[in-house]
């Protein structure tokens, strides 16, 4: 090793699903397979191109101006940044400044540990019950801060606001951040927690019930105080998180409530089905309260069935790691393509 090479930061880095850049089904990172809000096309195709000579406003107004309409609260109570591992990864270098370890869920999110390590933050993961769900007693003991996602991912398990509650009052002396990217396809967003709770940041994103991971916007709501805070520290390092594109679109995307409660509803019955024309194919799943199915079968080795799925082009994800190396999640597409998926698993169950 040279001797520069011993400053060098290192990490470990998170490895994202696979974006196959050929016509697949693709069902592994848990977009939506219907597109955005029609006036936000209307957008990419009508902007003004001369607009992009100028700098974005910096606060990022119009967007977070409709996003406090959309959840009442005050526009000084919204952060907006660049998708919501953006915004999580600023939470932590903003609230995680303890020598205490933080915590989170064994089987979760691989980019918190990155996160963690990136900033030399300590931390534990408690395991979660053999039913992979969080025990919230892990969560009672002394530490520097909490983060979990509800529902988790990848197991889709919601967990109710009397369990976020719980960890909240256990925990008045740090900050609980609740990652809910999923949280439209679940249950009762923590958001209504805010005002109870000075130490919750609830975080949220537009590339999973919106259909815009591509631009890549996400956003934490919180009390005034401490999204001023997190505010600071973004300023110190970048004061133009978001282009210009993103916040129009992201204005148009928050105002058709309508679009969006009907794609809502769609991806809710194919989920349903999904999930009944798998339990009849021998699979069980966890939660199944998100975009996404946590799957293993009894009899088939997952591995195995990712690589046979991929094949016939139906990308879905496999990690192989410790305690989930039987199970796969499938990203819930449109009908027909879950039409393809089960039939496909029909046919590799019949040859055996």
């Amino acid at each position: 090793m040279k001797a520069f090479e011993k400053n060098i930061r290192k990490v470990e880095p998170y490895v994202p699903g696979e974006q196959p850049q050929h016509k697949v089904i693709k069902l592994n990172t848990n977009e939506n397979p219907y597109p955005p809000a029609p006036k936000v096309e209307e957008i990419l195709r009508t902007m003004n191109a001369d607009r992009l000579r100028l700098y974005p406003d910096p606060t990022a107004s119009v967007l977070v101006d409709a996003l406090a309409k959309q959840y009442q609260v005050d526009p000084e109570q919204i952060f907006v940044g660049v998708g919501s591992d953006d915004v999580l990864s600023l939470c932590f270098l903003t609230f995680f400044n303890s020598k205490k370890p933080i915590l989170f869920p064994d089987i979760t999110y691989s980019f918190y540990k990155v996160w963690a390590e990136l900033y030399r933050i300590p931390y534990e993961c408690p395991k979660v019950d053999e039913t992979f769900r969080i025990r919230r007693e892990d969560y009672y003991r002394e530490n520097g801060g909490i983060i979990f996602p509800n529902p988790n991912a990848p197991t889709a398990i919601y967990e109710n606001l009397e369990f976020v509650e719980d960890i909240l009052t256990h925990n008045p002396d740090v900050i609980v951040i609740v990652d809910e990217a999923y949280i439209d396809f679940a249950g009762e967003s923590a958001i209504s927690l805010i005002d109870k709770y000075e130490n919750l940041i609830v975080v949220q994103t537009f590339s999973k019930a919106r259909s815009m991971a591509g631009m890549r916007i996400g956003y934490a709501i919180s009390n005034k105080k401490l999204i001023r805070y997190l505010s600071d520290v973004k300023y110190s390092f970048n004061s133009y998180t978001m282009n210009q594109t993103s916040l129009l679109c992201g204005v148009e995307s928050v105002r058709d409530q309508e679009y969006f409660e009907e794609n809502l509803r769609k991806l809710k019955e194919t989920r349903e089905w999904t999930k009944q024309r798998l339990t009849e194919l021998g699979f069980t799943y966890t939660g199944a309260d998100a975009n996404f199915i946590f799957v293993t079968h009894p009899v088939y080795d997952a591995k195995q069935l990712f690589e046979a799925l991929k094949k016939e082009g139906i990308y879905v994800r496999f990690w192989g790691s410790e305690r989930i190396e039987q199970y796969l999640r499938i990203t819930i597409g449109t009908q027909d393509e879950m039409k393809v998926l089960v039939s496909f698993l029909k046919n590799y169950i019949k040859k055996g």
